[in-house]
């Protein structure tokens, strides 16, 4: 199968040539695949055990966990939004509902009215510590379970450096 890119002149895609493409030897696919299963595979789990058990969405989960870590349980939304990896207007969406629930307010940043605070509340610390438990057991049984030590610190590891490549490609 041949790769593609976008025609400049037209939406048909024109053949890339070979010399432009490094293509992954068999043990490269075999990981890219195993990857890609992971990536598509894990948050459909998290977010089906978090609605059955809890009515969140993992992304829902996620906001929670961010403000609970933030001091004073309080962050910017811009901050909150790298926090989650979602965009601003969504983050902006899922906080307007979770506010309507009493989870969080958000109020203007005292210190540069630029910016809006979102404040974790008691009744959402407590969705939270209510939704964590089945959680954590399936992060534990999905990911932690079936490594030892030494591969759990390798997934870290790698976890690392496929962030940082990640954020260095965003930047440029």
């Amino acid at each position: 199968m041949a790769a593609t890119r976008p025609s400049r002149s037209s939406d048909r895609f024109e053949p890339l040539a070979a010399v432009d493409t490094r293509w992954l030897d068999e043990d490269e696919l075999a990981t890219w695949m195993a990857v890609t299963g992971m990536m598509v595979r894990l948050p459909a789990l998290l977010d089906r055990q978090l609605q059955r058990d809890s009515g969140l969405t993992h992304f829902e989960y996620q906001v929670l966990a961010g403000l609970s870590q933030a001091p004073d349980r309080t962050m910017r939304m811009s901050t909150l939004a790298e926090f989650t990896e979602g965009q601003l207007p969504r983050l902006s969406q899922v906080a307007a509902r979770m506010e309507k629930r009493g989870w969080l307010t958000r109020r203007p940043d005292p210190t540069d009215g630029r910016y809006t605070l979102a404040e974790l509340t008691d009744v959402g610390m407590q969705v939270l510590l209510d939704s964590a438990p089945g959680h954590v057991a399936i992060v534990r049984r999905l990911i932690f379970d079936s490594l030892t030590q030494a591969q759990i610190r390798q997934l870290r590891d790698i976890g690392h450096r496929i962030g940082a490549a990640m954020n260095a490609d965003h930047e440029a």
